[in-house]
């Protein structure tokens, strides 16, 4: 360990500072801008949209309650959706169903996803959020984190003109990992409580040249499998003639024919918050998709002559940092439905585990069902130990299982919108975020087109609900 001391440069103070721009991170900046606050957005990358555009993950899994009846994520997630579509980009999730090939012919937790271009994607996504006034920093990475008597006053980052100290009386964690919170110095939990395992990394792909009558015709004459081409699979485990990452292959088309993306690739046993684990998952999973094409060609219907059509420019990361907050979502408040006072979300994504050790999941690990519908605490959000930070994301405060129904898009937007509200309004409060007035900023929400559960909602004849 060695000392390193320089001088840096100095960033305008904005009122809010978000870090990340995927769905958690994007949802935050345009509600806080449009609420009012001066807001500063840092990505990484030259786009925006984190792993909804770079990653390739899609489709978005269900906005909608277990059942596939009510719409439950709604504002901006609702509004980027349909603005997507306007654009020919996008199918809007009443419109899907689930075992479907949108679906990747998926039953449970997959009714009413959300097929998306991801270049449309990152076409809305930075027209939103210039649209709210929303100040970009692109390719730009915190490296540390400032803190004053407790509370975060800013961020040190780096980019291609160096370092620059980025100040702002709140900061919004949306980095995923919850970066900002652990170089503050906040406790955090990570992985399983049994062995700390965290679920396996994924790079997504996407294939041309499908012939998908094919695709769909197999799985319609193999109800049985829950995964794609499940039984083909299992017999190339047992031969051993391939080396295969999962039982099935995941795959979801996409708008455009012959073109569906992949969710197959699966490495295990990395950190993402180490950059030596990311380079060797990059590494792997890379191999994997070469070894994938051979196995699609040689073995699979309708996939004889598919051709790559490109991989994502990151691998993605299910599961790292989960920040102590004033209040841990567990396990039970999902599957028992639990109300709170303070909710600031709904969602109805069952708990989808990928295992940490072996080629099972999702939903293998004999995991109970979620609700119906789940309530999201504003508490979880609001780090227990640090003053002027919110999180939103997959790093917000709960358990491992909790965790594995929560991280996925739509419930980020969701999370992200409360989280940039609320940002805004203790800026404008001259509070704490942990101090401000929840029950303003939940009809805040529902002012802004947010739901937040029958018992807090108003019916909303422009949301479609279904039979």
């Amino acid at each position: 360990m060695r000392k390193y001391t320089r001088s840096i440069t100095l960033e305008e103070a904005t009122d809010v500072v978000v870090v990340g721009s995927g769905p958690a991170g994007l949802a935050a900046a345009i509600a806080a801008a449009r609420s009012g606050a001066t807001v500063r957005l840092v990505e990484q990358y030259g786009f925006l949209g984190g792993n909804l555009t770079g990653g390739l993950v899609g489709p978005c899994m269900t906005s909608f309650s277990l059942d596939g009846k009510v719409q439950l994520i709604r504002g901006i997630f609702d509004e980027f959706v349909r603005r997507m579509e306007s654009l020919g980009g996008a199918v809007h999730p009443s419109q899907t169903v689930s075992g479907s090939p949108y679906s990747g012919f998926m039953t449970f937790g997959h009714e009413a996803v959300t097929p998306f271009d991801p270049e449309v994607a990152k076409r809305v996504s930075m027209e939103m959020a210039l649209e709210a006034g929303v100040e970009l920093l692109l390719h730009s990475m915190v490296v540390d984190t400032v803190v004053e008597d407790g509370a975060v006053t800013g961020i040190v980052v780096a980019h291609k003109g160096g370092m620059s100290y980025v100040p702002a009386a709140v900061t919004i964690d949306a980095s995923g990992d919850g970066d900002v919170a652990a170089r503050g110095g906040a406790s955090f939990q990570y992985g399983r409580d049994s062995d700390g395992g965290v679920q396996p990394m994924t790079l997504f792909f996407r294939i041309r040249d499908v012939d998908d009558e094919a695709v769909s015709r197999y799985q319609a004459e193999h109800p049985e499998e829950r995964f794609p081409f499940e039984s083909i699979v299992e017999r190339a485990h047992d031969s051993g003639t391939y080396s295969l990452p999962r039982r099935g292959v995941q795959l979801f088309k996409t708008l455009e024919p012959g073109v569906w993306r992949v969710n197959t690739t699966r490495v295990t046993g990395v950190d993402g918050t180490n950059v030596h684990d990311l380079t060797m998952a990059e590494v792997v999973a890379r191999q994997q998709v070469v070894q994938l094409m051979e196995f699609f060609h040689h073995e699979l219907p309708g996939m004889e002559n598919c051709r790559l059509l490109d991989t994502a420019g990151t691998i993605g990361v299910r599961e790292t940092r989960r920040i102590d907050g004033e209040y841990a979502i567990t396990l039970e408040d999902l599957t028992e439905g639990r109300p709170f006072e303070d909710v600031i979300a709904v969602a109805g994504y069952p708990v989808d585990i990928h295992s940490p050790t072996s080629i099972n999941g999702p939903f293998d690990d004999g995991v109970p069902p979620t609700a119906n519908v789940y309530e999201i605490p504003y508490r979880a959000l609001v780090p227990a130990q640090l003053d002027g930070l919110i999180m939103a994301g997959r790093c917000i405060s709960g358990s491992h299982e909790a965790l594995a129904a929560i991280r996925v898009m739509p419930p980020a937007f969701a999370i992200g919108e409360a989280a940039g509200i609320a940002a805004a309004r203790a800026v404008a409060d001259r509070r704490a975020p942990r101090h401000i007035d929840v029950t303003d900023l939940q009809e805040r929400l529902l002012r802004s087109g947010a739901y937040l559960g029958e018992r807090m909602s108003t019916p909303d004849p422009l949301i479609t609900t279904r039979s």
